[in-house]
């Protein structure tokens, strides 16, 4: 096996014309998406070393819902607030065992970048929509791409 990176885009949320930036909350229909994202990851069996969010609050309120069902706490990652790159996923992968699986929560267009230059294609990750990427000491593949229509989908399961 190899170390997995699991990349949760946080759920719909406010207008930006509502509150400060880091200060927006989800939407009801952001929470649905935050729900349904953990339980679909559980549906799908996956177990996580380790969650972290970045500390905005849509962010941090997707983990905290998402996590409910994943039966762990999420841990605030600076770096998730913005600017997160490959080189920041690395770094934070690098402080797990060689097999782990790592579910981090944030934001675009950072997610897409990091998946960009870890994988090579692009992908277009929506609100509420999860891409996990497996992590080899010389590669990195896409293996997992998920819209929120799909996760919503796995969660009724």
């Amino acid at each position: 096996m190899a170390q997995q990176l699991w990349l949760l885009r946080h759920g719909d949320a406010e207008p930006h014309d509502t509150r400060p930036d880091p200060e927006r909350r989800l939407t009801p229909r952001g929470e649905r998406q935050a729900i349904a994202a953990g339980l679909a990851l559980r549906a799908l069996g996956v177990e996580f070393a380790a969650v972290f969010t970045s500390p905005r609050v849509r962010a941090a309120e997707t983990a905290r819902l998402a996590c409910e069902a994943l039966e762990i706490e999420p841990a605030v990652h600076e770096p998730l607030s913005g600017g997160f790159d490959a080189d920041d996923a690395r770094a934070l992968m690098a402080g797990h065992d060689p097999n782990a699986r790592v579910l981090v929560v944030g934001h675009e267009p950072d997610f897409s970048q990091v998946v960009l230059d870890l994988v090579g294609g692009r992908i277009d990750l929506k609100k509420g929509g999860v891409a996990a990427v497996r992590l080899d000491a010389s590669r990195a593949e896409l293996i997992v791409l998920l819209r929120p229509r799909e996760v919503e989908s796995l969660g009724e399961r």
